[in-house]
């Protein structure tokens, strides 16, 4: 089984495991982004911390589920976004206002929005969580 794109892989398993209310999953494979994917959930109370074990075929990330995602997914395509035009896409992937995250790559590392809005810069999007 190919698998492209290795950020949808994990949040869709995160969802998976969410939805049969357990409390533990592997993700694999890893990368540096998923990692910072999960640092940004876990900041927000969205996922627990994870642990990072060595096997074979790779990294294996262990994370703690806490129960409290509704939803969560990557978006495609990956939209520019300038720093005065979240709003547009809130409303479109987020069931509220103020209520879950757009995460979005910019020039200054991954972050949630309402982070890249304060700094005022733009990016692309990656993810969103509530």
């Amino acid at each position: 089984m190919a698998l492209n794109d290795t950020l949808s892989t994990a949040l869709s398993k995160i969802m998976d495991y969410e939805k049969t209310g357990k409390k533990q999953l592997e993700i694999s494979p890893t990368s540096k982004v998923i990692k910072k994917v999960l640092d940004i959930m876990n900041e927000n109370n969205y996922a627990g911390k994870y642990a990072l074990s060595k096997t074979n075929q790779g990294e294996t990330l262990k994370l703690e589920l806490l129960g409290k995602i509704n939803k969560c997914g990557v978006i495609k395509p990956r939209f520019s976004v300038r720093k005065d035009g979240f709003e547009k896409f809130e409303k479109r992937f987020l069931p509220a206002q103020n209520f879950g995250l757009l995460i979005i790559s910019t020039p200054q590392g991954i972050m949630a929005h309402e982070e890249a809005r304060k700094k005022g810069i733009g990016g692309k999007l990656l993810a969103f969580v509530y």
